[in-house]
């Protein structure tokens, strides 16, 4: 072989050779050696336990049979948007390509996400609609829940609805579903009931302040100034009854959200009247499926069926999910059958006789 015939097989080879470690590059990490496979999650807090005990096991499980090398990077924002910032910004740093994120803030969230789709990161709104250039959002119809919040106030109160007067325990005002819940809520509520006759919001869905709000509504409009009571959430709702029961106010209808466990067990022993059960398995699932068509460069049309408009994004390609409400004799054919909760981890020594009157055994 001569020099120059020598040359050109070196030559060849080497570039064989580039195109070959630019093809495992491409299959394993970005040009900026960021690593393609793994999913960002962020979820916003953890005084509401359905992330810890549901959304985030719910999708990693899903994330890993769905891509076996996937890794889910992991972090919660423990209810503090500027900790959420910093966690997004460091996904962004390592290169992770597609995050899915339940903002704490939403209106928050709309420079950091324009900023990672400007660098080709997608990002999944999850639970709740963060502003922004998003790729996706999946979620509930929350304007259609809080009519079912409002729905179950007025079933609870049943022919006196018209006289009555109502306490609204609201929402995170960070939190776009608190608002929609709210209105959602009011357009059942009003023209139903006598009177709203007291209402807050409640920042960060904290049981304590909610406490703090009804105690403060029980000496404002004393122990017969009102009704029933609208609570945004389960966790709320645990608050609020904890104040009326210290104030001595006995047989007011108490809704909820969540179908937490803790309101179950209130719903079986009378203190609450109702939750809204929304399947967190199938959200957390499609969520997922979103994530890794996203990280496959695959297309997510049949995923996301609707559209939804955020403030600053139109058309955000969705999937919204409906919810029921469940009050005590509905536990069985609701949560017990959809596997969220067993009987055992329901009827503890406590809840036993209220489970065997309810036909929970």
């Amino acid at each position: 072989m001569n020099a120059m015939m020598r040359r050109v097989v070196i030559g060849t080879a080497a570039v064989s050779m580039a195109l070959s470690m630019a093809a495992c590059g491409k299959a394993g990490s970005d040009s900026s050696g960021g690593d393609n496979k793994t999913i960002g999650l962020l979820l916003p807090e953890n005084k509401t336990t359905r992330y810890e005990t549901f959304d985030r096991p719910l999708m990693e499980k899903k994330i890993k049979s769905l891509c076996a090398d996937c890794k889910v990077d992991y972090n919660n924002a423990s209810q503090d948007t500027e900790t959420q910032k910093k966690q997004f910004d460091a996904l962004i740093t390592k290169g992770v390509k597609v995050i899915i994120l339940d903002p704490v803030d939403a209106t928050a969230t709309k420079s950091w996400v324009d900023g990672a789709a400007k660098k080709g990161v997608k990002v999944v709104a999850y639970d709740r609609l963060a502003e922004g250039d998003i790729s996706a959002y999946v979620s509930y119809d929350n304007e259609k829940i809080g009519e079912l919040q409002g729905e179950g106030v007025i079933q609870a109160l049943g022919d006196k609805a018209k006289d009555s007067r109502v306490v609204m325990i609201n929402g995170s005002p960070t939190d776009p579903n608190a608002g929609l819940f709210k209105s959602g809520a009011h357009k059942v509520l009003d023209g139903k009931v006598k009177k709203i006759v007291y209402e807050q919001d409640i920042p960060d869905w904290s049981p304590d302040e909610a406490n703090k709000k009804m105690a403060a509504a029980v000496t404002s409009l004393g122990k017969k100034g009102f009704d029933a009571v609208y609570s945004a959430n389960d966790g709320m709702a645990g608050g609020i009854i904890t104040a009326l029961k210290s104030a001595g106010v006995k047989d007011v209808p108490v809704g909820g959200q969540d179908a937490e466990l803790a309101g179950l067990q209130r719903i079986l022993a009378g203190s609450q009247t109702f939750t809204i059960y929304k399947g967190i398995k199938p959200e957390a699932e499609t969520t997922a499926e979103i994530a890794v068509a996203l990280l496959n460069g695959e297309d997510i049309a049949s995923l996301t069926p609707q559209k939804v408009d955020s403030k600053s994004k139109k058309g955000v390609p969705s999937k919204l999910y409906g919810a029921q409400i469940v009050t005590k004799d509905k536990i069985k054919d609701t949560i017990v059958k959809d596997e969220v909760y067993t009987v055992q981890q329901i009827c503890t020594a406590t809840f036993a006789k209220a489970c065997k009157d309810a036909g929970l055994q």
